[in-house]
């Protein structure tokens, strides 16, 4: 099947079982991921490893496209009202995330699996699978809350929290990936690793400000042209930041959510930008991603690892509900956050899977890569299919959706 053919199949497949999950009042997301995962080569082989591995750039290009409008829901004025709110509510739902995951795992894994007798190796694994749940999948949750044109305090706080926890995981992971790999015997260097983090994080949000406000220049130029320049000089835009950032090997992802706060917070045409991206590009752009989605993971590598991806998933949501629940109640915020907006950062998948497969290709971690790689790719599945659901349902139950 050529390249062509199979891209129109994926689409066309994707959204069909997004309208048939509509019809049974699932989120349209959960057909695109099914899609995919029927499409997938280690289930149906109806598309074939060779065309998934060509599709890197499209997967690249839609989730530049969802992390840009995750940034634009970043106003100065709402975090102005909420912004410290924000800041705990994450660090609190991150680190419990974190905190649960680790001591489940632990516990499983030294006392109740005999190939993790050794202490140390139990200790690395647990780190590293705990230093992975922390980020929630932001493309997900505001899928749903444009699909379903949630609007509120449940649903805002959702986004706002998505998109800074994962700055915070990629931090938890740096630094302890870092810690993990000497109870591996590697030496590590704590002053490279933080000048490392502090490059990829800096410097990506560098690129997404100064790309930002070039295009904020570029807009004032051509203020008075139709939509359709307006759309072309975003989709460039958008595209140059991601590049850029991926060229430096920089953390691609913050580099176009900080092109999306600048964008929504200092250029003039934020309204109509966003809006345009909205009406016109949103259910492509998430039809492709979602699809996209189910279709790289990797089914195969799942076996073996049953036991520890529902070890994982569960201490993931315990932490997250926790995690909410006491921080909502630290800063007596309104109930219906306090109660409701766990349940939309459930969804997991993108940045973690990104980061698990950059620890596979580290030779300190040779030995233990695969049964993590398993155990996330296992988790993201899921956590993808039951995310939405999720998200929605708290959104109900909040009152912002029908």
């Amino acid at each position: 099947m050529n390249v062509i053919l199979s891209i129109g199949l994926l689409i066309f497949t994707g959204y069909l079982l997004g309208e048939l999950a509509e019809k049974i009042k699932l989120p349209k997301i959960s057909g695109y991921i099914l899609a995919g995962i029927l499409l997938n080569p280690d289930l149906s082989g109806i598309m074939s490893n060779e065309f998934v591995g060509h599709t890197d750039p499209l997967l690249s290009v839609s989730l530049s496209f969802i992390t840009f409008s995750i940034g634009g829901s970043l106003s100065a004025k709402k975090l102005r009202a909420t912004g410290k709110i924000i800041f705990f509510l994450t660090l609190f739902e991150s680190l419990f995330a974190f905190l649960m995951v680790f001591l489940f795992m632990f516990l499983s894994l030294r006392f109740f699996m005999p190939a993790f007798q050794s202490t140390s190796i139990a200790l690395a694994v647990s780190l590293v699978l705990a230093s992975l749940a922390a980020p929630t999948d932001p493309s997900a949750t505001l899928a749903v809350i444009h699909e379903y044109k949630a609007k509120g305090e449940v649903s805002s706080t959702m986004l706002e929290i998505a998109a800074f926890d994962d700055i915070v995981g990629i931090i938890i992971y740096t630094l302890v990936t870092a810690f993990a790999a000497f109870f591996l015997g590697s030496d590590i260097d704590f002053g490279k690793t933080t000048l490392d983090l502090g490059i990829d994080v800096g410097g990506a949000i560098l690129i997404g400000v100064v790309v930002g406000f070039v295009f904020q220049l570029i807009t004032k130029i051509f203020s008075k042209q139709e939509e359709g320049t307006l759309i072309v000089l975003t989709f460039g835009t958008i595209l140059m930041s991601y590049g850029i950032s991926e060229y430096f090997r920089l953390e691609s992802l913050l580099s176009t959510i900080a092109l999306g706060v600048v964008v929504a917070n200092f250029n003039p045409l934020a309204e109509k930008i966003f809006k345009l991206i909205e009406r016109y590009t949103d259910e492509l752009i998430f039809v492709i991603f979602f699809t996209l989605s189910g279709l790289h993971l990797q089914l195969a590598s799942i076996s073996g690892s049953y036991l520890l991806i529902v070890i994982y998933i569960i201490a993931r949501m315990i932490g997250k509900f926790t995690g909410i629940y006491s921080g909502a109640l630290l800063f007596s915020t309104n109930p219906k956050v306090k109660k409701y907006t766990a349940g939309g950062l459930i969804p997991q998948g993108g940045i973690v899977i990104g980061l698990a497969l950059l620890l596979t290709k580290d030779p300190v971690f040779k030995d233990t890569g695969s049964m993590i790689m398993g155990v996330v790719i296992g988790a993201a599945l899921i956590h993808e299919i039951i995310g939405p659901i999720s998200s929605r349902l708290s959104l109900k139950k909040a009152g912002e959706v029908e």
